[in-house]
């Protein structure tokens, strides 16, 4: 998933944005820059930060180093509502609770515990560590 993408998802059930963003792991792939900056209109995730508020302080956000990589692993977290969704082989999978699948996102959860806040692994929807 590319980092910039972050900038177009929000919640498909509540609709939040932007959501919270944990990587795992990340590919670094060679590319070049072309275009105007910044590429994200409202939110940078490469950084963290909401452009305007890189606009304020006159940074310029460092699209050439985003576009290098690629987040193979990670998590994404609604703020609002609590629920989560895995990026798996780079690809967000971002259903609705009705067609997840209970034992792929337990056994996601289980297998980078170590990662995931302890919010989402106990009280995360639509599965968490407690309701297996």
């Amino acid at each position: 998933m590319k980092y910039r993408l972050m900038d177009l998802l929000a919640c498909p059930i509540c609709k939040t944005f932007p959501l919270k963003l944990i990587i795992f792991s990340r590919n670094t792939y060679k590319r070049e820059f072309r275009g105007r900056k910044p590429v994200c209109e409202l939110y940078c995730s490469f950084l963290g930060r909401e452009i305007k508020e890189l606009r304020e302080k006159g940074e310029e956000p460092p699209c050439e180093e985003c576009f290098k990589y690629e987040i193979s692993e990670g998590i994404l977290i609604c703020p609002k509502c609590g629920r989560w969704y895995p990026i798996i082989n780079e690809i967000p999978r971002m259903l609705p609770d009705e067609y997840r699948n209970k034992k792929e996102d337990i056994d996601f959860l289980n297998k980078y515990k170590d990662y995931i806040p302890e919010e989402v692994l106990r009280k995360g929807l639509p599965h968490n560590l407690s309701n297996q």
